[in-house]
């Protein structure tokens, strides 16, 4: 079935729980993988789904969002697709940023009039999935949806963190509740897969994916519904408009804090990984014309590497290896993601940091690494020692932070030679 559809991106706000991550960058704009940005998820989720009109909305910290969007998705001359950005504006009907993830939608619907369309898909930029939304749009068309609701069933324990729908065996949703107590889940099971059942996966947690039919959704602008899907706009649906839950069985993940970040990179490097980047349906993302990645001398277990890395360490070990990472002999990586460099140093520069005792960009000589986040553009002494875990109190440290027991070391941080963390 052919679908005449548009996806629209949600940016994200400052994403303070994956600071400081996000303190130069949107959610949407953080590495992940060792060669993808977490935007890349979405957009190619609907690019292998034949749905090729994507706007994303930013923002917040925008800059390094728009020019990835802007490097790396291209269509030809010939094709009516494109992946454009929706900045937030300030106009003369509306002098207010974007005030929730439906108000951005609603500040946006004047400039999707151009278009044609019968259905739009919202879409959050900072989940982990592969999912083929021409079944969902078929779900929704097939029951005469007027909103559909990607769910996806969880555990009694998870349901207390997300927002929890019940639906009935048709899959109309009857009651949302956002983030629950323990007291009022019993109520709010619905019906599930025999597998999921016996795995005590019997509540429906809404994944923040959305599809509206185009003037359903323009009525409820209209009314006033709220300025958030989740809080206000989906509760304000039920009982009101056919609204359904679609049931997904596959993986995903809402990249929300530092340590679901650090869990879902590392999750990778498993012999059989939940997230499978060796599938048929390609994450997109920048060609950067890189060299291949070069290691010499280096035991390597359960590791994930990107392009154009030059690694001469001791051990690298169930860690994620970013761009461009330079890790230099004697040093040991475990447990970890290094994000690695923006760009390349010269030579003449390297040797001249040699020559003065200051660390070049990368990781130096005989470090030991465990349980970290290393942003991008790092510059690691030699003999530095990091060491996370649970012994180290959450908080900010100037070069670094430390948040569930993860050291992250802040984008183009300087840890001179000898530096122990942890």
């Amino acid at each position: 079935m052919k679908h005449n559809v548009i996806s629209i991106v949600l940016g994200g706000g400052r994403g303070t729980r994956l600071f400081p991550l996000t303190y130069s960058r949107s959610k949407p704009a953080v590495p992940i993988a060792g060669k993808y940005r977490l935007v890349d998820i979405p957009i190619s989720n609907c690019l292998n789904s034949g749905l090729n009109k994507i706007l994303v909305l930013t923002q917040f910290n925008s800059a390094s969002l728009n020019s990835h969007i802007k490097n790396s998705y291209h269509f030809d001359i010939f094709s009516r697709g494109f992946v454009d950005i929706l900045a937030a504006e300030q106009n003369v009907e509306n002098d207010s940023w974007y005030q929730g993830t439906a108000d951005a939608v609603r500040q946006s619907m004047k400039h999707l009039e151009k278009y044609d369309y019968e259905y739009i898909l919202i879409l959050s930029g900072d989940q982990l999935y592969q999912m083929d939304f021409r079944e969902m749009l078929d779900f929704h068309i097939e029951n005469g949806g007027d909103v559909t609701i990607a769910t996806i069933p969880v555990n009694a324990k998870d349901a207390t963190g997300f927002g929890i729908l019940k639906s009935d065996d048709e899959g109309n949703i009857t009651s949302f509740v956002e983030k629950p107590g323990f007291d009022l889940l019993e109520g709010l099971k619905s019906e599930v897969s025999d597998e999921n059942k016996h795995k005590g996966k019997e509540y429906l947690a809404s994944m923040g994916i959305y599809i509206f039919t185009k003037n359903i959704l323009i009525k409820m602008f209209e009314e006033g519904a709220g300025d958030d899907f989740g809080k206000d706009i989906i509760p304000s649906s039920i009982g009101k408009y056919t609204t359904l839950s679609y049931q997904y069985e596959g993986y995903w993940t809402d990249i929300g804090t530092i340590e679901s970040f650090y869990e879902a990179n590392l999750d990778l490097c498993q012999d059989f990984p939940q997230f499978n980047l060796f599938s048929s349906s390609p994450i997109y993302t920048r060609a950067r014309m890189l060299p291949p990645s070069k290691i010499n001398g280096s035991y390597v277990s359960k590791a994930v590497f990107g392009d154009g890395c030059i690694i001469l360490a001791d051990k690298i070990e169930n860690s994620v290896i970013g761009n461009r990472t330079r890790i230099d002999k004697g040093s040991t990586i475990v447990n970890s993601y290094v994000m690695g460099a923006d760009f390349y140093q010269n030579t003449v520069e390297i040797v001249m940091n040699d020559r003065a005792g200051r660390p070049n960009m990368g990781i130096g000589k005989y470090c030991y690494i465990e349980k970290a986040i290393l942003d991008k553009n790092c510059y690691i002494g030699d003999n530095v020692r990091i060491i996370g875990g649970r012994h180290l109190p959450d908080g900010d440290y100037g070069t670094h932070s430390v948040q569930d027991g993860i050291v992250v070391v802040k984008k183009g941080a300087i840890l001179p030679p000898g530096t122990h963390i942890g």
